[in-house]
């Protein structure tokens, strides 16, 4: 055989092995990416569950605060309606603002937290939001990760041929760093 076949035959195997395994790599990295979104969203539906028994609880005791609820309720319809990843965030962060007037309301209210019921879906939800930030950063590193591998050379010219391109990350949303503020 020809020395100069068998190299490039030698050649065209390692591209084609490298090739190969970039694919595979972004291929692995993206599900990561989308599993971990579901992770998100399973502590979005964990907060959402406990919202109405939250709002339930404290609208017992407080009937004033109408716009709060409404807000909440809004905010929790919105998401249930958003169909894409950056839709679903921005509606998970008008949840959070409804939740931060809320968490005001009921600072100004001290009897409110003597309620056994508002105690504990407090705590429940205090845990709740621990767990949202901490799949959310979980989140943003899996992205982190993969734009670095689509957007570094070799993988700037490469992922879009096998149709990669970057992904979002979960930011905050726009007002996010002004604490609520609340008017009684």
């Amino acid at each position: 055989m020809n020395k100069g076949l068998i190299l490039i035959l030698v050649v065209a195997l390692l591209v084609g092995g490298y090739l190969w395994s970039f694919y595979n790599d972004l291929i692995k990295q993206s599900q990561a990416i989308d599993g971990q979104w579901a992770q998100v969203e399973n502590q979005f539906q964990r907060r959402f569950d406990l919202i109405p028994n939250l709002v339930a609880s404290v609208q017992g005791a407080m009937t004033q605060e109408q716009k709060v609820f409404s807000d909440i309720t809004e905010a929790r319809t919105k998401y249930s309606g958003a169909q894409t990843i950056n839709d679903k965030a921005t509606a998970a962060g008008e949840v959070e603002s409804a939740l931060g007037r809320l968490l005001v309301i009921m600072e100004n209210y001290p009897e409110l937290k003597s309620i056994e019921a508002v105690q504990t879906l407090m705590a429940q939800l205090e845990g709740t939001e621990n767990r949202v930030a901490v799949e959310r950063g979980r989140f943003n590193e899996l992205v982190r990760n993969y734009n670095t591998r689509v957007t570094q050379l070799p993988g700037k010219f490469l992922a879009p041929m096998f149709g990669f391109s970057v992904k979002a990350y979960f930011e905050a949303t726009s007002g996010a760093e002004v604490a609520p503020k609340v008017e009684l």
